[in-house]
């Protein structure tokens, strides 16, 4: 009798992990977990006594947007959250994903082709490594002991447990904060911004995986914690207002959201779709778009992601493909950026760069590709980081 009542609850179990791919980082055992969106002016002791009038237990709070993930039970319980005057929405607290394509090997490199190509080895002459702008990985982790990544590692946090190290169990982040800003000190490879202050906010699990609250807590954290330029080298299909409330809420707060496009050749996903956001496409070494990289109108900036040699988990190194490795390219761009003066880019005049007006630097300085002007492959062209600092 045990025996048939183990298997009635394993096969249903292991048919929804194979549709998934897999339970994100971190997922509840029971109950479907929510994002609650509270409306204005409710206290955080009303909160948590309407959540648990309504059978919902919290996990945590999400002050960034007014919010808290909650687990409930049932539907009634959705419900009674759904209709309460206190309630401005309930969001699904949906899977977010790493947006690697593909890992192989190869040899060492001093200088990455992708950093060749946006020319970022040439600014470093000038003085200007990214020293001191603040960029945090929004991802796996970064991997602390890794020598061609720790000097520049300033601190982090993990939104999945708090209590746990932010230290890179996938290789993901590791291999994006590598891009970004691997030292200049001729071993293995070097990021665009070779003294960028790195911080890893760790939101994915080992699976490189996780839920959209931890995301959304990780975008608090960069918020609270004076990041000037957040990298997003994941996503999700799912258009969740409590996301993009999370990215206006850090645009607003002067940070530099930079997200890639997405791995399906099809449209861009989210966070890059949303206009806060510069969504960068991926292309190969002969600026192609890659035949994986999501496309549209939403598309901002291109940059290479094909074949990129970098930094991985403990202190190795791996190459990767996706618009994950695109992304962190403008990334690094954008602290050069943020590392000169706006000038005729301080379009209201406060001495120091928006988000809006490194867009539109990076855009303006971009090399163009495809059809003449901004297209739905390219965005404005090929970042270039050395013409975006003159």
């Amino acid at each position: 009798m045990f025996y048939k009542r183990f298997i009635r609850y394993l096969i249903p179990m292991v048919i929804a992990t194979l549709v998934s791919g897999g339970l994100p980082a971190g997922a509840a055992k029971e109950g479907a977990r929510k994002i609650v969106v509270f409306t204005e002016g409710i206290n955080e002791a009303a909160r948590d006594q309407l959540i648990a009038r309504t059978g919902g237990v919290k996990e945590k709070d999400l002050p960034l947007i007014d919010g808290a993930v909650v687990v409930l039970s049932d539907k009634a319980s959705e419900r009674a959250l759904q209709v309460n005057p206190n309630v401005l929405r309930v969001d699904d607290d949906v899977a977010v994903f790493a947006l690697e394509h593909k890992v192989n090997t190869q040899a060492a490199q001093v200088l990455p082709w992708g950093i060749d190509r946006i020319d970022a080895e040439l600014v470093w002459p000038t003085g200007n490594t990214a020293d001191p702008i603040n960029v945090g990985i929004i991802d796996t982790g970064i991997s602390k002991d890794h020598p061609d990544l720790k000097a520049n590692i300033k601190g982090g946090i993990n939104t999945i447990n708090p209590r746990r190290s932010w230290n890179d169990d996938n290789g993901h982040g590791s291999h994006v904060a590598g891009i970004t800003a691997a030292l200049n000190d001729t071993v293995g490879v070097v990021g665009a911004g070779p003294s960028i202050n790195l911080y890893a906010i760790k939101v994915l699990g080992a699976n490189g995986s996780g839920f959209l609250s931890d995301v959304i807590e990780g975008i608090q954290w960069a918020v609270a914690n004076n990041m000037d330029v957040v990298n997003m080298s994941l996503g999700t299909s799912s258009d969740i207002q409590s996301f993009h409330d999370a990215v206006t809420a850090a645009y607003n707060a002067g940070v530099v959201v930079v997200a890639a496009a997405g791995n399906s050749g099809g449209a861009v996903i989210f966070p890059a779709a949303y206009p806060e956001a510069i969504a960068v496409s991926a292309t190969d070494s002969s600026n192609t778009i890659a035949s994986f990289s999501s496309r549209g109108p939403e598309v901002d900036l291109a940059a290479p992601g094909v074949s990129i040699y970098s930094t991985y988990k403990g202190t190795g190194y791996a190459t990767l493909s996706g618009t994950s490795m695109a992304a962190p390219h403008v990334t690094g761009s954008a602290a050069l950026v943020l590392n000169t003066a706006p000038g005729a880019y301080d379009v209201n005049s406060n001495g120091a760069w928006d988000p809006a007006e490194v867009q539109a630097k990076l855009a303006a300085t971009a090399t163009d590709l495809g059809d003449p002007g901004t297209d739905n492959l390219y965005g404005a062209g090929l970042v270039n980081a050395f013409a975006a600092v003159q």
